[in-house]
């Protein structure tokens, strides 16, 4: 496809790839399309990057436009209070995930949203500013204050709203697969506060239980 497709010409692609299947799996994970992933990167490589048709696919609302949005978009040409109201506006899991993977991440304005977000009253968003604190926590943590981190998890993941709980676990284990200084701490606050204890895990995955997950990463970084 050229460096001008049409958006009617996208919207019909994706809705012939629509699978009832895929559909009925994805929203019981509170996602409302019914189009295979692989699929949609392999239209977006066909299409390359199309900063306009990104916009334009997003403004759709589509689940499944929006996805193929984040795919060919150029993610630092957006600006930040762009990314805010897309954030606000992307009502589903994988959405939001892909934002701030796919997109937010790669962003100049990356860390001024995570201090935005992190203190943002809507739990939705606050979990997107905690992604981004794991991210920095995992590969820039110069400049994070590690203790003021574990101490509001200490204070409020246990009765934090499902998404939000589930970022500042993800949190929690990164500090302490990353910094041994801090895994103690790490392990006690997950120990004590017992968040996603008896997630049902399958046979060769890891647990998101914090101290099984920070033990079993480190574990495997020890070669053990």
């Amino acid at each position: 496809m050229a460096e001008t497709t049409a958006l009617p010409e996208v919207m019909a692609e994706l809705a012939g790839l629509d699978d009832p299947r895929i559909r009925a799996v994805n929203e019981k994970h509170g996602d409302d399309h019914g189009v295979n992933l692989g699929k949609l990167r392999a239209l977006a490589k066909r299409l390359k990057a199309q900063q306009e048709l990104a916009r334009e696919l997003w403004a759709t609302g589509d689940s499944a436009a929006r996805l193929l949005a984040l795919l060919v978009c150029r993610p630092k040409a957006f600006g930040h209070d762009e990314l805010d109201v897309m954030l606000r506006e992307a009502r589903t899991p994988k959405v939001h995930d892909w934002l701030v993977n796919y997109v937010v991440k790669k962003s100049p304005h990356a860390e001024e949203l995570r201090v935005a977000w992190s203190a943002d009253p809507d739990p939705v968003v606050a979990s997107a500013g905690w992604a981004l604190t794991t991210e920095r926590v995992a590969k820039k943590p110069a400049g994070l204050d590690l203790d003021g981190l574990l101490d509001v998890i200490e204070a409020e993941m246990k009765d934090a709203p499902d998404r939000l709980q589930w970022a500042m676990n993800h949190c929690l284990a990164q500090i302490g697969i990353e910094h041994d200084g801090h895994r103690a701490r790490a392990l006690a606050v997950g120990e004590r506060l017992e968040v996603l204890k008896d997630y049902p895990t399958p046979p060769g995955c890891t647990s998101p239980y914090a101290p099984v997950w920070i033990n079993e990463m480190v574990s495997r970084r020890n070669g053990a």
